[in-house]
């Protein structure tokens, strides 16, 4: 799918050769604009690549500057970073480029699966800085088409085929290809039983279900994961029920398996046993209610800096870094409620794990943030406060009241603000 019409004469420019498209004018563009001719010249250079190479690039800076000899091509007109990933493990290794190269060794295998149950309709190089836009990202497929999707495509496969009919037509078509692999085709079926359900078709979604579900190995407990979803999507929530216990008899430790009980329970308004499974699923419920252990450690500026010193405050340890997409997601969250709440005895103290400290610094800075930081200059594997509170990733945000104890260890995203309404009135 190709963008509208507005940008017509932009793709039309990919018949231009790379020097003459660099001299376009680009004053009177938008920053839109500019970045779509950045893609078609990208998709150009590739080919040129691909013919002498017989191969895909590993990264984009393999273009500069035989193929591409314009590097400002690789730079976004909206890219806030200058070039910096939106995701840390898509960071060109050479140069700064603000576009997701989708091709890139760690990528490669993937994404030649993907292909054989998409085509070449999937994204090869992706955009994330138009936030202003109606979508999330603005890609080049591997066929070298222009077009917007949001963030996930896997999960708006109608973004890729320009229409739900048609995008059922792929995807069946996809699975025939390949009707199941583990980490592949989960997106595949979740998306097509959707699309089944938002077209009425519901006996075309069931059928699919039961056709998978003779293909599950007892043994296979992602397959079996994909499957209790699929019979939630379809309201079938007491057969989900039964194949998630018999689970959970033959995988006592799993604790997925008790995450996803606890969300089917939920769905039936069996409150109570939800919050069992919940609480067998994630051990840190257990720390609810209670007093979080302190810590006594130095900010960022170098002041001294304890949770002690927050007593009669509603808190949020907050731990993030400029390296985490879904941290940077988050941030302007926080600064809404941060601004709204703080002169109600809400505060946040940021705990990064970032480094080196002077990119920290700058990005502090250019960002506006205004709470306390602390930063170690150690992953989160190694950073103290990381260790201490037993933070496997980011981002973590933990909600203390004004006597010091947890009131959640996921107050994020939608939940953040009613909760702290809620503790700044206890």
């Amino acid at each position: 799918m190709i963008l509208g019409t507005a940008l017509c004469f932009h793709i039309a420019s990919a018949n231009m050769g790379i020097a003459e498209q660099n001299d376009t004018d680009t004053e009177d563009l938008k920053p839109i604009d500019i970045c779509t001719q950045n893609l078609i010249t990208i998709g150009q250079a590739i080919q040129l690549y691909k013919n002498d190479h017989n191969g895909y690039p590993e990264w984009l800076s393999d273009l500069h500057p035989q193929y591409l000899p314009d590097e400002n091509i690789l730079l976004c007109p909206s890219d806030e970073n200058k070039g910096k990933a939106f995701f840390s493990f898509n960071q060109d290794q050479n140069m700064p480029i603000s576009y997701d190269y989708q091709f890139h060794p760690e990528y490669r295998q993937i994404k030649s699966d993907q292909l054989v149950v998409y085509g070449e309709v999937i994204p090869l190089v992706r955009c994330r800085n138009h936030r202003n836009e109606d979508y999330d990202c603005l890609n080049l497929s591997f066929s070298y088409e222009v077009f917007h999707s949001s963030g996930i495509w896997e999960s708006t496969p109608e973004d890729l085929y320009s229409t739900p009919e048609k995008a059922i037509e792929e995807l069946e078509a996809g699975l025939k290809r390949q009707p199941y692999k583990e980490g592949i085709s989960e997106s595949v079926y979740v998306s097509l039983i959707q699309l089944y359900v938002e077209a009425g078709r519901m006996e075309d979604a069931k059928g699919l279900i039961r056709r998978f579900n003779l293909t599950v190995k007892t043994d296979d407990l992602q397959a079996h994961y994909l499957l209790c979803k699929m019979l939630e999507m379809t309201d079938q929530l007491d057969e989900a029920l039964v194949v998630f216990e018999n689970l959970a008899e033959r995988h006592p430790d799993e604790r997925n398996v008790f995450r996803n009980l606890a969300r089917v329970h939920k769905k039936l308004g069996n409150s109570e046993l939800a919050e069992e499974y919940n609480r067998k699923a994630d051990p840190m419920y257990e720390l609810w209610g209670k007093v979080v252990s302190d810590f006594s450690t130095t900010d960022l500026d170098g002041n001294p800096i304890s949770l002690r010193d927050y007593r009669g405050k509603v808190v949020l340890l907050d731990f993030w870094g400029t390296w985490c997409g879904f941290c940077i997601q988050e941030l302007p969250n926080l600064k809404r409620v941060y601004d709204i709440y703080k002169e109600q005895g809400f505060d946040i103290i940021g705990v990064s794990l970032d480094d080196p400290e002077e990119e920290l610094q700058k990005y502090i800075e250019d960002h506006g943030i205004q709470w306390r930081q602390i930063s170690s200059g150690e992953s989160w594997r190694d950073d103290p406060l990381a260790r201490q509170y037993d933070i496997t990733g980011v981002p973590s945000q933990w909600l203390i009241d004004r006597d010091g104890k947890l009131i959640s260890h996921k107050a994020r995203g939608a939940e953040l603000e009613p909760l702290v309404v809620k503790t700044l009135k206890c």
